[in-house]
């Protein structure tokens, strides 16, 4: 039996109730009505218009709806939920449904079960994207068919019917995915794990298991490949089935991808080291993208020859809204690096420019510590723009910081980002560097960090 197939005898004649119409569910919802499923859409919207376009789609297909404040009452006398990453997996109305032998799943976790190919995936709490999109170049570059999805934004499941065995799945895994996972995947890769999320997790131990997941059900033969330099992923090869490896550089490794000495990218297995290639030839900007190259090579290393690997590092110049160039106006440069929801983004943003940088920053509080950011502010920024609610948090922790003057630097507050990019112009001078690198999520005024930045680049782009 195909895939596809065992797939529809799973959710032929069942009742499934999806909770939400994200990115994923919206494909995925027609592919279920297709394959005989009886779908309840249970979302916190109160009518079918506020779905916009996608309404004509729900009525189209006859959809049960279970909408407003009691969604949740969907649940009931449903044979599968298919939960949305966003909705926590540990909510009580969940919990209950799954003690009353209901089936709770999600787009992935069905596409892991009947994928008939291998499948490569990342977590971290920094680097995924970037380094899911440099292993899918690199596969690419060797000539196979890739699929790229998960948490990246493009739904997996409605291709399985045109997946082979000969195909390789590469896949961006968040920790909201991974919670309720029972399956990992071939090669596993853990960029990092830092404080992140905690609006979400009850606490860090729960956000740590969350991305152990991606490794405890791994069968060998498999890899997992770990950052040596975070204490916490490093801890994780206690976790490892199969082979592991690391990738540094900090370090030199006999065992995994690293930054030499003399600033050459290598891969050390079993006494032999490989030259990759130069750091200078990398078009990516910062060390840690370093990192993210050095990772993607470990995953595919043995999958990819190293020619694959050198024509991606000296060619691919990254991933919309993570250190973007924007454009250049008046002797000033301006960057999007509207993926930074955290802190240790934004340090790794900073630490990418040669000089100090005029910084907007600030945004949703997930309740992670801003302290370890406050000098690296000092060493790194000379105008600071502050916005959103962890405005006020951000300048707390810098002024707490040791080694902050009054004058330091320049800090200023803005109450929208148009108000942020035009005190960022008016501070700014010919030379000068200004980055959107929030530190924070985007949800107190944009549905996610993409919006955020496309708004960013409209402003700047506006600049007369």
């Amino acid at each position: 039996m195909l895939p596809v197939e065992q797939l529809q005898a799973l959710i032929r004649g069942k009742k499934v109730a999806f909770i939400g119409a994200g990115v994923s569910h919206k494909q995925c919802i027609p592919q279920f009505v297709e394959m005989g499923a009886q779908v309840t859409l249970c979302d916190q919207k109160k009518s079918l218009e506020d779905f916009g376009g996608y309404a004509d789609t729900l009525r189209r297909l006859n959809i049960s709806l279970s909408l407003g404040e009691h969604y949740t009452d969907g649940f009931a006398g449903q044979d599968i939920i298919m939960r949305t990453p966003g909705y926590d997996y540990t909510k009580p109305e969940l919990q209950a449904a799954l003690a009353a032998g209901v089936m709770v799943t999600s787009e992935v976790e069905l596409f892991f079960e009947y994928c008939p190919c291998e499948i490569i995936a990342v977590t971290g709490s920094d680097g995924k994207t970037t380094t899911t999109t440099l292993i899918a170049k690199m596969m690419e570059a060797a000539g196979r068919k890739v699929l790229l999805g998960g948490n990246i934004g493009y739904p997996l499941l409605p291709r399985l019917g045109d997946v082979c065995p000969e195909d390789v799945a590469v896949v961006e895994l968040s920790s909201f995915q991974l919670i309720s996972m029972r399956r990992s995947p071939k090669v596993a890769v853990v960029t990092n794990v830092t404080p992140n999320h905690l609006d979400h997790h009850k606490d860090m131990q729960e956000y740590i298991d969350a991305k152990r997941n991606i490794l405890l059900w791994q069968n060998p033969p498999c890899r997992a490949v770990l950052g040596f330099e975070n204490d916490v992923s490093r801890a994780m090869a206690a976790d490892c089935k199969g082979e592991q490896v690391w990738f540094t550089r900090l370090h030199d490794t006999d065992n995994g991808a690293f930054l030499r000495g003399d600033d050459m990218l290598c891969y050390a297995e079993d006494g032999v080291v490989t030259e990759i290639l130069p750091r200078k030839d990398v078009k990516l900007r910062g060390l840690h993208n370093v990192e993210n190259l050095l990772a993607a090579c470990a995953a595919v290393w043995g999958r990819a020859p190293l020619e694959a690997m050198r024509q991606v590092g000296s060619t691919f110049t990254g991933v919309e809204h993570r250190i973007e160039p924007v454009r250049t106006l008046d002797g000033v440069t301006w960057y999007n690096d509207s993926i930074a929801t955290s802190p240790t983004r934004t340090i790794a943003g900073l630490r990418s420019f040669e000089q100090k940088i005029i910084l907007i920053a600030g945004g949703y509080d997930k309740h992670i510590p801003y302290e370890p950011l406050a000098p690296e502010l000092l060493a790194h920024v000379k105008t600071l723009v502050l916005m959103g609610a962890t405005g006020p948090v951000i300048e707390k922790a810098l002024r707490g910081c040791p080694g902050f003057t009054e004058g330091a630097m320049e800090i200023l507050h803005a109450d929208s980002m148009k108000d942020a990019v035009e005190k960022a112009r008016a501070a700014a001078r010919p030379g000068d560097v200004v980055s959107l690198s929030p530190a924070s999520a985007s949800f107190d005024c944009y549905p996610n960090f993409e919006v955020r930045g496309q708004e960013y680049k409209r402003l700047v782009m506006e600049l007369a």
